[in-house]
């Protein structure tokens, strides 16, 4: 799901005035429900209790969502185009040609267990070979070219305190468990989960020629060192502190800082130009780091980055290895019973390497221009919304409410795909090499492309960071950007035979959502052109944070399983999102039916049917072991808090439902949240 940037599913499209209101349905499928339930009991069960019934959990999904149903119909149609360029031949060089040739390599088990892990042999070789640390250092800066992470993250994004600028940034990093808790937790659950990642670091050992003893005692290492970083490291919580997660200084005042790392001979050997500032965005972990790269032996440090190119192989080397991977990362981690079929593995690398490149086929495809124009009519309304509720707000003042609309109606707005496309004329892929061959050649590529692109040079707006197949959308607060790409564009997000109510109540909702993140506790930090700074009084940032705090609080004490609450702090920016985008989006649909009024359908009010449909695009199912997991990293909150926990603070849902104080989702009128 996530940094400063917001990522949630998304949606798009409204009907225009082309369409008479009152001819279309009211989008609402009863056996998608579950009336047994009262809406003021689990209004997530009531909503989609029957969509959920009718779509359990098989092996391959340790969670299913209308997102993962909608993923599917997008594999199964790009599935269609990419097998079409696989089954003929194209000019060497073409994308066509690329794309297909990537995907018979991905597809070509036979050919990949023949091989064994003789691909990956020549750099572990390499590693091996190391007789001091800093020749080590130029092999883990190699590997990281080809997408192996090891004692930390590099990147170039923008400068927070001069958004038009790009800055080379250092991120914690280096644990393959991804949080902290994972390594320092003590709960039963954590264990399981500790207990199977040292079976699997030293399976992995194991397979690539070490003998049991050989193998315990550098999964011992691996664990020692990924512990110690875990320790240094911020929490998922603490990252969301934006000011917290910058530093910004001189590339001398690195060196003389954090001495402990040769950092020229990194930066060298990673491919980068000579830059004059860099922020270090967590020190504590970097520091760390330092000592552990002073006072780890050379055989532990290499045992490290040994498993870290063999773990990152996994997945690309023969069925062994894939099942090994699998076992851990999507059976015990996560809780799914099977691995995805072949298909959907090689249409998932297919569009990770060359997904621009699929995505201008997918939209030449499926996506007609029509569909735009409609998106960017149905956005406009909502910011007109979103303005008049700024306008209203008590607890601000005129000079921040001033601030605050200029940054609204500088939303910059991207629809469907982007209006240039990457260029992969540098990207060679050739079936003389292995697949995990072509695969690090394209890590390189892309790697080398992103520098290119960032370092030393100006932010350039026009850039996406998904492709236009995905099932999702973000805010962007350093470009002050809100971007949905073409891939979401389909029911249950936008029904084009179904009226305002419903496509308001879905997609509506999640566009206001975005809108939001531009106010949310992490976004109301920057200003209209993506820059750091405070334009709040002190006034109304006090009062702003008081507001907010409501809703940490109140999802703070949800059960999300026996003994685990939800994070309220995590969750918060998400929360406020989803609480200003049902606030706007129902107002914008007040604003609608002014001009076009609509009637009961189906049984359901106006109302009724907009909240119904809120609810079904959240309908979930998930096993426990992914809850777990999500409840730890991801700053979305749980699929049915998004609407058991959001409704109660929506004064119309109350009115839509009759909601009595009786009602277990009842929440008293003054301890309701109210911000946006």
């Amino acid at each position: 799901m996530l940094n400063i940037k917001h990522f949630i599913p998304m949606l798009a499209f409204a009907a225009g005035p082309a369409f008479a209101q009152a001819d279309l349905k009211s989008g609402i499928d009863a056996s998608s429900m579950n009336p047994e339930v009262k809406p003021g009991t689990d209004f997530f069960e009531y909503a989609a209790g029957g969509w959920m019934k009718s779509h359990p959990l098989t092996a391959e999904y340790s969670r299913y969502s209308q997102f993962e149903a909608l993923k599917e119909s997008n594999e199964r149609q790009i599935r269609g185009i990419v097998e079409e360029l696989a089954a003929t031949d194209h000019p060497q060089g073409s994308l066509e040609q690329k794309i297909g040739t990537l995907y018979r390599l991905a597809m070509d088990s036979t050919r990949r267990n023949r091989e064994g892990w003789e691909p990956l042999r020549p750099l572990y070789d390499r590693v091996q070979r190391v007789t001091t640390k800093p020749e080590l250092l130029v092999q883990a800066a190699r590997l990281a070219r080809t997408g192996v992470p090891t004692f930390f993250a590099v990147y170039c994004g923008a400068d927070l305190e001069d958004s038009r600028k790009n800055l080379v940034q250092i991120y914690q990093g280096g644990i393959s468990l991804g949080e902290r808790d994972y390594y320092l937790a003590d709960d039963d659950a954590t264990r399981r989960v500790r207990d199977g990642y040292k079976e699997y670091v030293k399976k992995l050992f194991v397979m690539t020629g070490d003998d049991e003893a050989a193998a315990a005692r550098k999964m011992e290492a691996v664990l020692a060192i990924e512990t110690r970083i875990a320790r240094a490291s911020y929490s998922a919580t603490q990252q969301r502190d934006v000011e917290a997660n910058f530093h910004k200084m001189s590339y001398a005042a690195l060196l003389n800082d954090y001495p402990g790392i040769d950092w020229g001979t990194l930066f060298l050997q990673l491919g980068y130009p000579a830059f004059a500032e860099v922020s270090v965005s967590q020190p504590e972990p970097i520091h760390e780091v330092e000592k552990i790269w002073a006072e780890t032996s050379l055989d532990n440090l290499k045992a490290y980055v040994t498993f870290k190119l063999i773990d990152n192989a996994a997945g690309s080397l023969d069925d062994r290895f894939r099942a090994a991977s699998f076992n851990f990362y999507g059976r015990i981690m996560s809780g799914s019973e099977a691995d995805k079929p072949r298909w959907k593995q090689a249409v998932g690398v297919v569009g990770s390497v060359l997904g621009e490149a699929v995505g201008k086929m997918y939209v030449e495809r499926y996506f007609p221009e029509s569909s735009k124009q409609r998106m960017l009519t149905l956005v406009h309304n909502l910011q007109d919304a979103l303005a008049d509720r700024i306008r209203r707000q008590s607890w601000m003042s005129d000079a921040t409410k001033e601030q605050a609309l200029d940054k609204l109606q500088h939303f910059y707005v991207k629809i469907g795909y982007p209006d240039k496309w990457m260029d992969y004329a540098g990207l060679d892929i050739s079936d003389t090499l292995s697949y995990y061959e072509n695969l690090n050649r394209a890590s390189e590529f892309l790697f080398d492309d992103e520098i290119r692109r960032t370092v030393g040079k100006p932010v350039d707006r026009d850039r996406w960071q998904m492709t236009p197949q995905t099932i999702n959308a973000y805010y962007n607060p350093t470009t002050n950007e809100i971007c949905f790409p073409a891939g979401i564009l389909q029911p249950p997000f936008f029904n084009a035979e179904a009226d305002d109510a419903c496509n308001y109540g879905a997609i509506g909702v999640v566009i206001g959502h975005e809108m939001t993140h531009g106010f949310d506790d992490q976004g109301s930090r920057f200003d209209k052109d993506g820059n750091l700074r405070d334009w709040w009084t002190p006034e109304d940032k006090k009062n702003f944070e008081e507001r907010t705090k409501v809703m940490a609080d109140f999802f703070d004490k949800i059960e999300v399983l026996p003994g685990m609450h939800a994070n309220g702090r995590l969750t918060l920016g998400e929360n406020i999102a989803d609480h200003g985008g049902l606030n706007v989006a129902f107002e914008a649909l007040q604003k609608a039916m002014e001009k076009t009024p609509l009637g009961t359908k189906d049984g359901f009010t106006p109302a009724q049917r907009f909240f119904l449909s809120y609810g079904l695009i959240w309908g979930c199912n998930i096993r426990e072991e992914m809850l777990r997991q999500y409840n730890k990293i991801d700053p979305h909150s749980p699929s049915r808090w998004r609407v058991n926990g959001a409704l109660p603070h929506i004064d119309a849902w109350y009115d839509a439902f009759d909601i009595k104080r009786s009602d277990p989702l009842y929440v008293p009128k003054k301890e309701r949240v109210d911000v946006w």
